[in-house]
């Protein structure tokens, strides 16, 4: 039996967050990953033979972690903003944008709410119509025409499932998260590059990191709590750090979850390129469409169409998804050769793609919805984007895919979700939440530091200060 005074299950980047900040304020840390490596899902890879190109495989772009954290952990790390916002081909030309559509009034709500994500949880303070009207009418109040209202509702469906008239209001959820991130960054380097820096902050603060360690089981004591790990291994900490999904946690601990089960709904495309496609519309250059966010039938209609496809278990007709180009920003993740021979990444997003569809034959629903996103993606280009891949060293295209079931299996998402569970308000929304960090769990000695913690999604590393916070503050 080892003894720690904290031990956290999950290396991903809250979990190095958490032990990182922790060690320095003098705790022992002990951190267990299951991977060969941390970083979860913000990791990067090569994953074409004979390809010198590291994509950010999962997550790649980093909106809502705080710079002056950022600061804090990796003062030398650098984050890069994109010259265009985003690009929306039309049947006549195109939509360029550089600053960012944006609902009114949204700007001001996100600058009221984007101090309160790294303090103690208090009442909602300020009034907008996001917190009681479905998105769905404020976009029909905002724009006029069907493609301007479908780019601005975009940023409430990346990894939620969901109507933009959901009266549950999980689609406005997603999009005030979106907005109060602001414009969103991509780190030099690649996701992989953002981990390995986290890494060696949390080794040099003294933190102990052991990778390939499974947890099995979490036992909670009256002031200790129990970790074994699949080798047999029995680990004791006087807390206990899950920066893991709630469900995984609950599945530790022998417990029912309580919550409806997750489900992730988006496909994720990794491509090489030999070189950029070309455009129908000749005002811009396709550096400039890729640079930014490329919105490929995202109307307002094609989205609740795709969605009403997806609903009734049938893969969208026209599948709404978006792509952009790291390497146009930032080439240092291409090796010299494919750079100088104009190579260049493109990551494709696609929308409304639940795991519910892939729960039959995989294979089978996996490749179907590879082609309609391919589909999809060639509808507003001028050549077929399966002309420009780039072959790797066994001939074959550099396309990699992943299905909400496979993000499930291999990062341990359930479902497939990205933000482990549907996200909450980050606003205390009960008497007994004002003051808790939205870590807390019902055993006084775990807490939850990854994503599904409330004020999670997305890499913000929020999730890893706050369990940070709550535990300083609980055990001085």
């Amino acid at each position: 039996m080892h003894e720690r005074e904290i031990i956290i299950v999950g290396g991903g980047h809250n979990g190095l967050v958490a032990a990182t900040l922790l060690a320095r304020a003098g705790r022992n840390v002990l951190l267990l990953e299951r991977q060969a490596a941390v970083g979860g899902a913000a990791i990067s890879s090569a994953p074409f033979p004979g390809v010198d190109a590291r994509l950010s495989r999962y997550s790649y772009l980093v909106s809502l972690f705080p710079r002056w954290l950022l600061q804090e952990l990796i003062p030398d790390f650098q984050l890069r903003r994109r010259r265009v916002s985003s690009y929306t081909p039309l049947a006549d030309g195109g939509i360029l944008d550089r600053d960012g559509l944006a609902l009114p009034g949204a700007d001001r709500l996100a600058a009221s709410l984007v101090g309160t994500l790294t303090a103690a949880l208090a009442p909602r303070r300020v009034e907008h119509e996001l917190f009681e009207r479905p998105l769905s009418e404020l976009l029909r109040a905002a724009f006029d025409d069907d493609v301007r209202r479908g780019i601005v509702a975009t940023d409430a469906l990346i990894g939620t499932f969901a109507s933009l008239a959901d009266p549950g209001l999980q689609q406005n959820r997603c999009f005030l998260y979106h907005v109060i991130g602001g414009p969103w960054d991509l780190p030099i380097g690649g996701m992989g590059a953002l981990s390995g820096a986290l890494r060696d902050a949390a080794l040099a603060a003294g933190v102990e990191i052991r990778t390939g360690t499974e947890v099995v089981s979490v036992d909670p004591g009256d002031d200790r709590v129990a970790v074994r790990t699949a080798d047999g291994s029995e680990h004791v900490g006087e807390d206990v750090v899950a920066a893991l999904a709630p469900a995984c946690l609950s599945a530790l601990l022998g417990e029912a979850s309580g919550e409806p089960a997750p489900e992730g709904s988006q496909l994720k495309l990794n491509m090489v390129l030999r070189r950029l496609p070309r455009l129908r519309d000749p005002s811009v250059t396709p550096a400039q469409a890729f640079v930014g966010t490329f919105h490929v039938n995202e109307s307002y209609t094609q989205l609740e169409r795709a969605y009403a496809d997806a609903t009734a278990g049938q893969m969208p007709t026209v599948v709404p998804c978006e792509a952009y180009c790291h390497s146009l920003s930032d080439p240092s993740i291409l090796g010299p050769e494919l750079q100088a021979a104009g190579a260049q990444t493109l990551t494709v997003f696609a929308l409304h793609m639940p795991a519910r569809l892939f729960r039959g034959d995989h294979d089978a629903a996996k490749r179907a919805a590879i082609d309609a996103t391919l589909a999809s993606l060639n509808s507003v280009l001028a050549e077929p984007i399966e002309d420009c891949l780039l072959l790797d060293s066994g001939g074959e295209p550099c396309l990699e895919v992943h299905t909400p079931l496979e993000l499930e299996t291999e990062l341990g998402l359930p479902g497939g979700n990205i933000f482990h569970r549907d996200l909450q308000w980050p606003f205390a929304e009960s008497e007994a939440e004002v003051g808790q960090w939205g870590v807390e769990t019902s055993h006084p000695r775990i807490w939850l530091g990854g994503a599904g913690a409330r004020r999670g999604g997305g890499v913000s590393g929020i999730p890893g200060y706050n369990v940070t916070q709550a535990i300083l503050a609980t055990r001085r």
